[in-house]
């Protein structure tokens, strides 16, 4: 089942079972990123872009209670189903509050499709108590660029040059985030960009990571069109992406630390 959800103005459709199966590593990534985290027992923690809720469950495991958000009805229906002891909720990452203040808000593989960086920073901020922390991962400057690059030059060559021009992601440098940080209440306690180049699931692997997370730039394509435009991809990332018979996307991760003051 496909669930249209509404971020920022873009319109995105997920496929929570493939999403699951296919690229699962998004959440595999996000387990160490939990010991940075550090959870205590009693401690009540935001889980930001909660996605289906398999990082929410393992904080949970550790004795915290979580409450998981995110923008996606389809995701979040699936956390419920997957989770039915954690508190899930429908709402933005740019746009949310909570009545009691939270221990930490953790928030992997998100942020970088929150385009109001900005509103995203200032809620996390209110949500925190004095002290509180915030942990998150997601995409920093230069993430796949070589998949995004090839996917603009083939919209460019079929004269979908608007398409390719409009902003899908956030992808900062280490010290343009630390700096929004700094000025909007927080004292950034750590903070590293770094390359992860990640395996894909299978054969289709680039494919497949276009029809998932690059489907804005795809969605209003004629089909034809679409699977002409994924080949060309294929094709032109193939001497960089694909090694040893395996496909990887070319992820580079911003990973933070931060303190409310």
């Amino acid at each position: 089942m496909l669930q249209t959800i509404i971020e920022n103005g873009l319109s995105m459709k997920w496929d929570t079972k493939l999403y699951d199966s296919n690229h699962g590593f998004v959440s595999k990534y996000g387990a160490d990123l939990i010991d940075l985290l550090d959870p205590k027992e009693g401690e009540l923690i935001l889980d930001l872009g909660a996605g289906t809720g398999d990082l929410a469950g393992l904080i949970s495991q550790q004795g915290a209670k979580v409450i998981g958000l995110d923008n996606s009805m389809e995701m979040v229906q699936s956390a419920r189903e997957k989770y039915p002891h954690i508190r899930f909720d429908h709402k933005h990452a740019h746009d949310f509050s909570y009545d009691r203040p939270f221990d930490a808000v953790f928030s992997n593989a998100t942020l970088h499709w929150v385009l109001d960086y900005e509103k995203a920073i200032a809620c996390i901020c209110n949500a925190l108590k004095p002290k509180g922390r915030f942990v998150a991962e997601f995409g920093g400057k230069g993430n796949v660029s070589c998949i995004i690059n090839a996917l603009k030059d083939a919209l460019c060559r079929r004269g979908y040059s608007e398409t390719a021009d409009q902003r899908v992601w956030y992808f900062p440098s280490l010290s343009e985030y630390t700096s929004l940080l700094e000025q909007n209440g927080f004292r950034v306690v750590f903070a590293a960009h770094f390359d992860r180049e990640t395996q894909l699931a299978d054969d289709n692997g680039i494919k497949n990571w276009l029809q998932m997370f690059g489907q804005y730039y795809l969605q209003n394509l004629p089909r034809e069109t679409i699977q002409d435009i994924v080949n060309d991809v294929e094709e032109q990332v193939r001497e960089t992406n694909f090694k040893n018979g395996q496909w990887y996307a070319d992820y580079v991760r911003l990973r933070i630390a931060a303190v409310k003051e």
